[in-house]
C-alpha cells in the first residue's frame, strides 16, 4: 500500500510540473507595450506603402485612420511615460516653441499628416507625407528603446491609466487630437480598451476590474453608436461612464493598496475624479515649499490686498482694479493709470489665476509673486516701492502679528514674504462650485437642457475647449497642467471689426513671428460677471465673443494674420445653438456671483 501511494505521488507531482512547464508564462504590461509598438510601426510601415505606391485619397485616408486608432490604443503609456516623444506623435501642428532660448521646432505627426491628407490629398504632398511617416517610425524607435529600459510598476501604470482619463475627457473627446478629420469620438472609445487589460495584469481577480471592465465595454459601443462629433454627448459619457471608471480606479488602487505616486502635480493625488472640489492643488505652481499655500498667508494677503498704502500716493489699491464684486476685475474696457488716461489692456479676473503657469496677458510674469510687484511698482498702475512698503510694515504692530502668524519661524518680516502673502490670497479664489461643477459631481437637475446642448458645443462642434481646457476653462494643459497655452485669434481693434488690434501680445518679450499678437488663454469661468472680453475689452458681451469665434477669428473677418492658432473656417453655428453656448457659459460662474 506504501508503495503504491508513493507511485501515485511521483505520478502527481510529474504531472503538475510537466504543466508548469508547458505553461505560457503570463505577459507583464511592458511586453505588451513593446508587441503593441510593433503593432503600430507595422501600420505605418502599410500607410506608407499605400502612399509610395500612389494609392487613392480614400486609401490613405482609411490608413490614417486605422494608424491613428491603433495609436491610441498606448497612448496612455507614451503620454505618460515619454511626453517629450508624444508631442511630435499626436501633438498640435503648431510649432513647439523653446522661449528660453528663442527659438521653435517644426510640429510633426498624426495631426500634421491629417492636414496633409484631408479634406484634399495632393500630389505634391507626397514627399513630405513619406519625410512624416518615416520621423513617426523612428519615433516608434525611441519609444521601443524607453520602454526596454524603464521600469513599470503597478502604481505608475495605474496612475498613467487615471491620468488618461483625465485625458479623454479635456482633450479626446473635445477634437483637440482630430480637428478637421474630427475622429476623436472612436479614438476616445479605443483609448479605453487598455484599462481594464491592464488592471487584469495587476491582480485579475479584484472584483473591481470585472466593473471596470463592463463600464468601458460599455463606454466603447456608446462610442460606436454615437460616433458623430458634433452630435456626440459628453454631458451623458463624462458622467455616465468616465467619472464612474474614473471612481472605481481609485477603488481598485485602495483594494490592492497601491501607493500613490509621489510628483508635484497640480492634480491631488487622493481624487476621484477630475471635478472633485479639491482637485486641484495650487502649490504646484508656486516657486518652492516656502511658497506655499496656509490659511494664514491668506488672511495677512488679504488685509495687504485692500491696503492703499501699498500705492505712491496711498489712494489705490489692488482690489481698486480687482473689486471682488465683478470676480476681482472692474468692468472697463480697459483699466485706468493713476493719471486717468486709458492703459492699453482690459484688467483680467484673479479668480483660478492660481491653476495657470504665467500671467498678464503677455505671460511676462510665471507666478503671482512677481505679478504683485509688478503691478505695485508699475508707475502707471501703482507706482508703489517694495522698499517702502517693506519699511512700513515693519513699523506696524497689526501688521507684524499677521506676519508672525503666517510665516512663524521668522524674527521680522521680509520683502520676499508680503510678495507671498498678496499671491496666496489670490490663491485662496478658486471656489469650484458652479451649476456645472455640481452637475458634474451628479446634481443632474443643476443645468437645463439648453445648457447641456451648450455644454456640448463648447466641448464639440465650437471648438472652445480645444483652448480652454475642462475643467478649469483656461489654457493650463491637461492632463499634467505643466504649461499655459497662449493663442493668436486676430482680435479686432473696435467691435465694428474694421481694423486688427494692434498690440503684439508675448512678441513685445519674446520677439518670435509666431508670437505677434499671442495672448494667454483666460479662463472662461465667471465670464458672466467680467465684461468687458478679449485683452483690449473689445466686446461688451458674450454672445459678440461667440459671433467672433463663429466667423473664423481675425482671418474669418478678412484680415491677415497668417500665425493665427485659432480655427479660422466658419464654426456654421446656428443662433439657438450661440444661444445654448452662452447659456452654458453662464453656468461657470461661482456660487457668490450667481
Amino acid at each position: 500500500m506504501k508503495l503504491k501511494h508513493f507511485t501515485f505521488l511521483f505520478l502527481m507531482l510529474c504531472l503538475f510540473f510537466s504543466c508548469k512547464e508547458n505553461e505560457t508564462p503570463k505577459a507583464t504590461i511592458k511586453q505588451d507595450l513593446l508587441i503593441d509598438l510593433t503593432k503600430l510601426n507595422n501600420e505605418i510601415v502599410l500607410f506608407q506603402k499605400l502612399v509610395n505606391n500612389n494609392s487613392s485619397q480614400k486609401e490613405i485616408l482609411e490608413q490614417f485612420k486605422k494608424s491613428r486608432l491603433f495609436y491610441k490604443k498606448v497612448e496612455w503609456a507614451i503620454e505618460y511615460f515619454v511626453p517629450e516623444t508624444a508631442r511630435f506623435m499626436n501633438g498640435p501642428a503648431l510649432d513647439e516653441m523653446e522661449l528660453e532660448e528663442n527659438r521653435s521646432f517644426e510640429p510633426h505627426g498624426f495631426q500634421v499628416m491629417e492636414e496633409m491628407i484631408y479634406p484634399e490629398y495632393e500630389a505634391e504632398n507626397k514627399e513630405n507625407l513619406i519625410r512624416e511617416l518615416n520621423i513617426f517610425k523612428s519615433n516608434i524607435k525611441q519609444l521601443e528603446s524607453t520602454f526596454e529600459v524603464i521600469t513599470i510598476s503597478d502604481d505608475y501604470v495605474l496612475d498613467a491609466i487615471q491620468q488618461n482619463v483625465f485625458r479623454v475627457i479635456a482633450l479626446g473627446i473635445t477634437g483637440f487630437d482630430s480637428p478637421i478629420l474630427q475622429s476623436s469620438i472612436p479614438e476616445a472609445g479605443e483609448s479605453l480598451i487598455s484599462i481594464p487589460e491592464s488592471l487584469e495584469k495587476i491582480n485579475a481577480n479584484n472584483k473591481s476590474v470585472a466593473a471596470i471592465k463592463n463600464l468601458t465595454e460599455k463606454a466603447q459601443k456608446y462610442c460606436k453608436e454615437n460616433n458623430n462629433f458634433n452630435a456626440f454627448n459628453r454631458a451623458v459619457f463624462i458622467s455616465e461612464y468616465l467619472n464612474p471608471i474614473s471612481k472605481k480606479l481609485k477603488t481598485f488602487q485602495i483594494e490592492e493598496n497601491i501607493k500613490n505616486v509621489k510628483k508635484s502635480s497640480p492634480l491631488k493625488p487622493t481624487i476621484e475624479t477630475l471635478f472633485d472640489k479639491d482637485a486641484f492643488d495650487v502649490n504646484a505652481f508656486v516657486l518652492s515649499k516656502e511658497y506655499n499655500f496656509t490659511k494664514e498667508k491668506s488672511v495677512l494677503g488679504e488685509k495687504l490686498f485692500y491696503d492703499k498704502s501699498l500705492s505712491k500716493n496711498n489712494d489705490r489699491s489692488c482690489a481698486t482694479c480687482h473689486n471682488p464684486e465683478k470676480a476681482f476685475t472692474d468692468g472697463l474696457k480697459t483699466n485706468v493709470s493713476l493719471t486717468g488716461m486709458n492703459l492699453p489692456r482690459n484688467t483680467p479676473t484673479l479668480t483660478y489665476a492660481s491653476l495657470q503657469n504665467a500671467q498678464f496677458w503677455d505671460m511676462r510674469q510665471l507666478d503671482l509673486e512677481k505679478q504683485s510687484v509688478d503691478v505695485i511698482q508699475n508707475k502707471d498702475e501703482m507706482h508703489g516701492s517694495m522698499e517702502n512698503i517693506h519699511a512700513k510694515i515693519q513699523q506696524d504692530k497689526e501688521y507684524l502679528k499677521l506676519f508672525k502668524k503666517a510665516y512663524p519661524k521668522i524674527s521680522k518680516p521680509e520683502a520676499w514674504q508680503i510678495q507671498n502673502a498678496i499671491a496666496s490670497y489670490v490663491r485662496s479664489l478658486n471656489a469650484f462650485d458652479s451649476r456645472f461643477d455640481e452637475y458634474m459631481r451628479g446634481n443632474k437637475n443643476a443645468l437645463n437642457n439648453e445648457e447641456i446642448e451648450g455644454m456640448n458645443l463648447f466641448m464639440g462642434k465650437a471648438k472652445c475647449a480645444t483652448c480652454h481646457f475642462t475643467p478649469l476653462f483656461n489654457g493650463t494643459v491637461p492632463p499634467s497642467y505643466s504649461k499655459t497655452e497662449h493663442e493668436v485669434i486676430g482680435t479686432p481693434n473696435e467691435a465694428s471689426g474694421k481694423t486688427l488690434s494692434p498690440d503684439k501680445g508675448r512678441y513685445i518679450y519674446n520677439q518670435m513671428p509666431q508670437l505677434v499678437g499671442a495672448f494667454k488663454t483666460p479662463t472662461v469661468r465667471n465670464s458672466a460677471v467680467t465684461a468687458p472680453y478679449m485683452h483690449n475689452g473689445v466686446f461688451k458681451t458674450l454672445e459678440e465673443v461667440v459671433s467672433f469665434y463663429n466667423k473664423g477669428g481675425g482671418i474669418g473677418l478678412g484680415y491677415e494674420v497668417e500665425n493665427q492658432t485659432l480655427p479660422f473656417d466658419k464654426l456654421n453655428l446656428t443662433v439657438k445653438e450661440e444661444k445654448a453656448l452662452v447659456a452654458f457659459m453662464k453656468t461657470l460662474t461661482d456660487k457668490k456671483y450667481q
